[in-house]
């Protein structure tokens, strides 16, 4: 239970330290934001792999010998897909961060911004339950690291909320509380997984695999694109690798 609860701390904690540092670097040349973003999005990868889909496997296993692959591969599609039909309803992240002050300036519509803020807002939930479903194994060791993936990728994700509002005319002290309000939907995703994880053990597999299927979809369809869309996609790969690798030895423990 107390790792739920520094998991938890962990998620919130990071988006908040983003969204500080936010305030005070008001502009990252897009080279290291998708260096950044690269190195977080590999991290996220190999927690959804090793920490989530890999775990599903082997409890799928336990349960039918047989046939626990499909649970598996219906958690992670089921995942995707529950990501697929937010992504319908909410606007896709690059398309209107305002990130480049010189394109929005002043006259950003603040009904954008605020879209964009949702949007991302509306990704937080997933991303707790994909780390709060992992605590209810016995090894918290791919919990952990998909705690880890997850918060490495809050800090530079929170940053880029602040600008947007700021110069949509937002006050600084209502910006802070939204970025607070956003790391708080993380540490109800990590209860919400908790518990859904709790139920059963049979129904453990396929939770870790509709967490795997969310992130999975999370670095494909939105942090991999954006790595890609500013000419430093090299940098970009080489950083996902380096993040993959980095988290794979985390969670061997070396």
């Amino acid at each position: 239970m107390n790792y739920v609860w520094i998991s938890a701390a962990g998620l919130c904690g990071s988006t908040i330290l983003g969204a500080l540092l936010g305030f005070g670097i008001k502009k990252v040349p897009h080279k290291w934001n998708d260096t950044i973003l690269g190195f977080c999005a590999g991290m996220m990868l190999a927690a959804a792999i090793l920490g989530l889909i890999v775990p599903a496997m082997e409890g799928a296993n336990v349960i039918n010998n047989n046939f626990g692959w499909l649970l598996v591969v219906a958690g992670v599609m089921i995942g995707a897909l529950f990501l697929n039909v937010l992504d319908a309803v909410t606007p896709h992240l690059h398309t209107i961060t305002g990130l480049d002050a010189e394109e929005h300036k002043s006259n950003a519509s603040l009904n954008k911004v605020l879209l964009f803020v949702m949007a991302i807002a509306i990704h937080k939930l997933p991303e707790g339950i994909a780390a709060g479903v992992g605590f209810n194994s016995e090894d918290l060791t791919n919990a952990l690291s998909v705690t880890i993936g997850i918060s490495f990728q809050n800090i530079p994700e929170a940053m880029v909320i602040i600008t947007p509002l700021l110069i949509a005319g937002v006050s600084k002290k209502r910006t802070l509380a939204i970025s607070f309000a956003i790391a708080l939907l993380e540490v109800v995703g990590v209860w919400i997984g908790y518990a859904m994880g709790a139920v059963s053990q049979t129904f453990l597999p396929i939770m870790l695999a509709f967490a795997g299927g969310c992130m999975l979809y999370i670095v494909s369809d939105e942090m991999i694109p954006e790595t890609h869309s500013h000419g430093h996609q090299k940098m970009a790969t080489y950083a996902l690798l380096i993040g993959f690798l980095t988290l794979m030895m985390i969670e061997q423990g070396v």
